[in-house]
């Protein structure tokens, strides 16, 4: 087993070897310990091609399904009077059409289990590669459905496009954490945040009367899945794995190398390797924790917790209520129909400009559009990327998966609970029925203001140690601080107390 265990020889600068050329302007010329905060470009091409070809399809299929909304019920009920000798009753037809929105969701919550399956085998890169699979197979059976008379494919390909989204979503943050510095981590898992809100405003781009949301061309709505996905598999084989990945689970400690120069744009990455060697040497005998034994573990009870509400509040803000039935809130607002796609497109335009930059009289209708357009942009200049940055920063390596696995678990039925339950919420509070959202936001917001430590520019172990004293109880890496504590006592200087691995790190770089 030693065999297969990375050197534990520092890294040594190799004059000969240079950055890559493209990124040669981005080469670090500060002192040791020092970090540029720059992004080289093959972080950004991976942070853009990785987020549009995942979370940007997650946001477009969160929108591209309200526009056609009635030439899709349209369909079922000629499907069904087809087959059956009657019309589809309204109950009926209200019930189904919400299974197919939500069942998005299911998919989302079966691809999140996949991820623990396939992600350690694959890797990061490969698995979002393999996923698009997936995406393929429900593009064509959504856009196929109608020319098919088959209203099951649709549902069908809605439940594999969720596979995909679930998979993609626990994945790409993962694999974006793992090749940022922490300087710039936050900023960089604002991406899927961004690509999240782009993808929801061209599928109401898309979905306007004028382009694709007619009755003989929604199909063609769901075709163009197509597009992000080619993007995808075309442009990320040209870029590395993650290198926390090939040193952890493929003992690669020369892939590694090669890997955080490519994404950190810099020759000399011995701190970054250091500093990934020294975890690895720590946890040499540990092994992927389970989602039972993470659930179990009294060192990370409030972290899990915090990820759980987060998570839950995420998908419970009515954010999704909006994405999935804005036509309806707006058509029961007393907005004219023919001017309904125009103002929902608005939402979506808001939704991009938040997320970027982190704002019986005829005119009572349109009281409806700037409240909802307030919840957009407060929603993603605020929370909209952050659940998926937090679940990242909360853990160790070997608790990732399984995290991820819980959050994507709540993620996913909060999902489903919105798309399934909404209409039915709408149909019983009528113009109350964001109360019962306003209600979840209120409870989530104070439970974050008292018990969310700040996690800006932390290691883990900083950010480990803020949760100690509510947890009761310490994480591994304590367990080290037995030798800080005999650098005291022999004399020599206490170490600095943000993290004994960082302490650790520094001791071996010259």
């Amino acid at each position: 087993m030693d065999s297969l265990e990375p050197s534990a020889a520092p890294v040594a600068r190799d004059p000969s070897r240079s950055a890559p050329p493209e990124c040669i302007h981005l080469r670090s010329g500060t002192p040791c310990g020092r970090r540029r905060k720059d992004w080289s470009c093959s972080l950004v091409v991976a942070s853009l091609v990785g987020a549009f070809g995942s979370s940007f399809l997650y946001g477009y299929n969160l929108s591209a399904v309200n526009a056609p909304t009635p030439y899709i019920k349209t369909f079922y009920n000629e499907s069904w009077e087809r087959r059956h000798g009657r019309r589809i009753d309204l109950d009926t037809l209200t019930l189904l059409w919400s299974v197919t929105v939500s069942v998005f969701a299911i998919g989302g919550l079966v691809g999140t289990f996949l991820v623990k399956l396939i992600g350690r085998v694959l890797g990061r890169k490969y698995t979002l590669l393999v996923n698009n699979g997936f995406a393929i197979s429900a593009t064509l059976l959504m856009a196929c459905s109608l020319q098919a008379g088959a209203f099951e494919m649709l549902i069908m390909g809605r439940f594999i496009m969720g596979v995909d989204g679930g998979i993609a979503l626990s994945v790409l943050p993962m694999y974006l954490n793992e090749i940022s510095p922490k300087e710039i981590r936050g900023s960089l898992g604002q991406v899927t945040a961004i690509f999240i809100c782009i993808g929801v405003f061209t599928g109401q781009l898309l979905g306007l009367p004028e382009l694709l949301g007619k009755e003989s061309t929604w199909p063609y709505l769901f075709g163009v899945i197509a597009v992000p996905v080619l993007v995808q598999l075309v442009s990320l084989p040209f870029l590395p794995e993650s290198p926390r990945y090939l040193i952890f689970e493929k003992h690669d400690q020369a892939g590694a190398e090669k890997a955080f120069q490519t994404f950190l744009g810099k020759e000399d990455i011995s701190r970054e390797v250091e500093e990934v060697l020294a975890e690895s040497r720590e946890r040499r005998n540990s092994r992927l924790v389970s989602v039972l034994e993470l659930l179990r573990s009294p060192s990370v009870r409030w972290q899990v917790i915090t990820v759980v509400i987060t998570m839950a509040c995420y998908q419970l803000c009515g954010l999704n209520a909006i994405w999935f039935y804005t036509n309806s809130i707006f058509g029961k607002a007393g907005i004219p129909p023919e001017k309904i796609p125009y103002i929902t497109l608005s939402t979506g335009g808001i939704e991009i400009l938040a997320a970027i930059f982190s704002d019986h009289a005829p005119w009572i209708p349109y009281l409806s559009i700037v409240c909802i357009l307030a919840i957009i942009a407060a929603f993603c200049s605020g929370p909209g990327g952050i659940p998926f940055i937090l679940t990242g920063e909360f853990f160790q390596q070997s608790q990732r998966p399984a995290a991820y696995t819980v959050a994507g678990t709540v993620n996913w039925l909060s999902n489903f609970a919105v798309g399934l339950v909404f209409p039915f919420i709408q149909k019983s509070l009528d113009t109350y029925c964001f109360l019962v959202f306003a209600t979840i936001c209120l409870t989530g917001a104070l439970y974050l203001y008292f018990f969310l430590p700040e996690t800006k520019n932390k290691t883990h172990a900083e950010i480990s140690q803020a949760f100690a004293k509510r947890n009761k109880a310490y994480p591994p890496e304590k367990k080290m601080d037995s030798a800080v504590t005999d650098d005291k006592t022999n004399g020599r200087s206490e170490p600095d107390s943000s993290s004994t691995l960082e302490n650790f790190v520094k001791k071996r770089i010259v």
